[in-house]
């Protein structure tokens, strides 16, 4: 009879498995900072000194948090332009770089039709509510399924706008959409919304080929829950959802001309998921974890704030099945994780203007903020 492991020997034997960056995960907090609140999707800031944080609900209402309070009202009501349910509602939310002097926010939702909407909003003087009447759409596209529809809007360092959406639903990509260049779906998108509308940012890199959407910056996602960008080094941190098997953590340098192909459907993390699956010059990813760790990856930062010191330069993220938080390293082309903690549903991450990082629990309405455990 084999004798079981005693929980110290356990966790030795882990950590020697796991490799030297697990063996050293900081000790980390989960600190309830505000509540009653409902499904959070999205949590940022308006970089505007304010120190506000903005909250997006999938429901289309973005409230305002202030200090360690949610305020009462809303920001912007958009219940009337959205069904949500499901994956989708109100699903991003980003200021832009000049907001303190133009006041512009943006927007993704998915219409009462199901279909993708980038919008803008014009904030009234003050910053506690938007313009309703400010609203002018962006960009749409048109969503074949429920599901996968992404969600995430943020600008870059080089002061574009990133909006990620997802392979357009059901299973498999059936459709093929994510290595499909004529169609933004399964794609991250950037845009150059300094004039009135929305351009292909300069630089995109499939602008001048024939059938190819202009917007595209990268491709062969199947449907990324969060992507960011690291505030100190630029580069930008992919978390895709998978198929049957594998969740995935892609990076892209900053020095990157874009046209990244992460693989999505011919591959789902390191493997094969089409069955005559050929070589071809798909980007690896950094991470990869199975089913018995999760199965919905939510992306969140790397971490570049001071509350707690052994995290700075990891990558924090979770999985929304398992409610596992992990960090992990950003070096070298292969990261290796190590658990923080557990929260119930971790829905989104966000970070506010100092670098702290926020987690929000679906279910519960609560957003927790990540301290140092004493």
């Amino acid at each position: 009879m084999v004798r079981p492991l005693s929980a110290l020997s356990a966790a030795l034997l882990a950590a020697a498995l796991s490799g030297p960056a697990a063996a050293q995960a900081p000790s980390v907090a989960f600190s309830p900072f505000v509540s009653g609140l409902e499904q959070v999707t999205a949590i940022t800031h308006a970089g505007d000194g304010s120190g506000r944080l903005y909250v997006a609900q999938q429901d289309g209402r973005i409230r305002v948090v202030q200090g360690s309070q949610v305020q009462s009202g809303t920001f912007l009501d958009l219940r009337a332009l959205t069904r949500a349910g499901g994956e989708r509602g109100l699903l991003g939310l980003a200021f832009d770089p000049a907001y303190k002097t133009n006041r512009r926010l943006y927007v993704h939702y998915t219409d009462r039709n199901g279909n993708t909407v980038l919008a803008r909003y014009t904030a009234a003087a003050g910053g506690t509510r938007a313009d309703p009447a400010s609203a002018k759409t962006l960009f749409t596209a048109k969503q074949p399924y429920a599901n996968h529809n992404g969600g995430q809007l943020a600008f870059g360092p080089d002061g574009f706008l990133y909006l990620g959406l997802g392979d357009g639903g059901s299973g498999g990509d059936p459709q093929n959409n994510a290595q499909n260049l004529a169609s933004p779906l399964g794609k991250i998108l950037r845009f150059d919304v300094r004039g009135a509308e929305a351009k292909p940012a300069p630089g995109n890199p499939f602008a001048g080929r024939s059938g190819a959407n202009a917007n595209i910056w990268a491709y062969g996602l199947r449907n990324p829950w969060r992507f960011s960008f690291d505030r100190q080094t630029g580069d930008l941190v992919i978390a895709d959802v998978g198929q049957n098997a594998f969740e995935e953590v892609d990076r892209q340098p900053r020095a990157s001309k874009g046209g990244e192909n992460y693989g999505w459907r011919v591959r789902e993390g390191r493997q094969c998921y089409e069955a005559n699956c050929k070589s071809g010059p798909y980007t690896e990813p950094v991470l990869v974890y199975g089913r018995q760790e999760g199965q919905s990856i939510t992306g969140g930062y790397v971490y570049r704030g001071s509350a707690v010191p052994a995290l700075k330069g990891q990558y924090v993220f979770a999985d929304f099945a398992s409610g596992t938080v992990w960090g992990a390293p950003t070096t070298g082309q292969s990261w290796s994780k190590a658990t923080l903690g557990k929260v119930s549903g971790p829905s989104t991450f966000g970070e506010d203007e100092r670098g702290e990082l926020y987690v929000a629990e679906y279910s519960s309405g609560r957003i927790l903020k990540l301290t140092a455990r004493p």
